[in-house]
């Protein structure tokens, strides 16, 4: 035993230095696995072995449709955005806009299909037509967020317009899971210092007593490969808080339920169900056509009984085939103002449906395993990998300790 400790004693600076490096090794592989989870954001090198994308925006699909289905399944429904949103509310809000676009649409569109006659009327009857279109677009904006709201099924899909944004966006998605994850992933990289130090001080022991040439790059291994497995444990275990005598225990995620909660409604309400998103889900989304298509026949019919009262003299002095163009050319001077119109609602939307504080409120109430659906998914994909690339790392670092520090 004196032999050892004589030993120990006369290199203590070079023994002490294994625990140190250990912890070194653990943080920075347990750094290097979260960075690998997030970047780069594009494929870096030559597709598809020679290279590396982080993990999430290579898997953004995936991902955001786990995401959609958190907000669907447990949060809130597409019914339930539209049924917070009053139709004759919506209608008022757009009046104000939509009176000072009607005059300019109605000049575009008998400009460019009759413009004689347009120019021969007099101001007075003009200005009649004004009025009459103005006094009935409230009506018109209203009738048609009613038929969205009935046929809300075959109008809209939420899923599809949450996966498009996420997926689009992939940086988007980055900032979703790391703000949500941002005390797990620094918890990851201190744990790995703590880990590694504790198995670096058994190393060290370990190596007073057996040289083997095995040891250190099997404990570096190890270091790399526990320090990266412990620390994911640690989060999401376990799920339910348990007591041992004057401790409780749970994972550091789960632990965490209600600020993670506000800080994911906060997220999602501000940058994915957003007012904007949804609106430009309804133009632009897989039921476009069908929705284009409906307020096509309500513009055509309002179009119609603003006419009614001169009808027959409209149709006589521009033709009935012109004026089927000049009804077709309204519906498409409308659909091509919508996107910036709508946007006037945002406010308004904002307030009606109260976003945030229902997904926050909602998530707070999740069970455990549903709650951890949320962040779980970013390290199941290649977790595998992140623990391998942590194992490598420790392995080539108890080699160069081997074979430089030890030899």
């Amino acid at each position: 035993m004196e032999a050892y400790i004589n030993e120990f004693t006369d290199n203590i600076w070079l023994y002490l230095s294994m625990p140190l490096i250990s912890a070194l090794v653990g943080y920075a592989t347990n750094v290097i696995a979260i960075k690998m989870m997030f970047y780069p954001v594009e494929f870096f090198g030559k597709p598809p072995l020679l290279g590396w994308q982080g993990i999430i925006p290579r898997r953004a699909a995936k991902m955001a449709a786990i995401s959609v289905d958190t907000i669907t399944t447990h949060l809130i429904t597409q019914e339930e955005i539209f049924d917070r949103l009053d139709p004759d509310r919506v209608a008022g809000e757009l009046e104000p806009v939509l009176n000072n676009m009607i005059e300019d649409v109605v000049d575009s569109i008998m400009g460019q299909h009759e413009p004689g006659l347009w120019e021969s009327l007099p101001e007075m009857v003009k200005k009649q037509i004004y009025k009459r279109v103005k006094k009935e677009a409230p009506g018109l904006i209203s009738d048609i967020m009613k038929q969205i709201k009935i046929n809300i099924a075959q109008m809209y899909d939420l899923e599809d317009m949450v996966i498009t944004n996420l997926t689009k966006d992939k940086s988007l998605l980055n900032r979703i899971f790391q703000e949500v994850g941002a005390a797990e992933f620094k918890f990851i990289g201190r744990s790995g210092l703590y880990f590694g130090g504790i198995f670096g001080t058994f190393q060290m022991i370990a190596w007073i007593f057996y040289k083997g040439s095995w040891l250190l790059p099997v404990f570096g291994l190890a270091v790399g490969y526990a320090t990266n497995w412990i620390a994911l444990q640690m989060i999401f275990n376990p799920k339910e808080l348990m007591r041992f005598g004057p401790f409780n225990v749970q994972g550091l995620f789960m632990k965490r339920q209600d600020e993670v909660a506000r800080d994911y409604g906060r997220l999602v309400s501000s940058y994915v169900l957003t007012p904007a998103n949804i609106i430009e889900g309804i133009l632009k989304g897989p039921y476009s056509d069908k929705v284009f298509a409906m307020i096509g026949k309500h513009v055509q019919k309002a179009v119609d009984e603003q006419t009614s009262f001169a009808k027959p003299f409209v149709t006589f002095a521009v033709g009935t085939q012109n004026y089927r163009d000049m009804k077709e050319c309204a519906v498409s001077e409308l659909v091509s103002r919508l996107p910036e119109t709508l946007k006037h609602i945002e406010n308004y939307a904002n307030d009606a449906l109260d976003l945030e504080n229902t997904l926050s409120t909602r998530l707070q109430s999740l069970k455990p395993q549903e709650f951890e659906s949320m962040l779980r998914p970013a390290f199941e994909q290649d977790e595998w990998i992140l623990i391998a690339v942590g194992a490598f790392l420790g392995f080539l670092v108890g080699v160069f300790q081997l074979l430089v520090m030890f030899s």
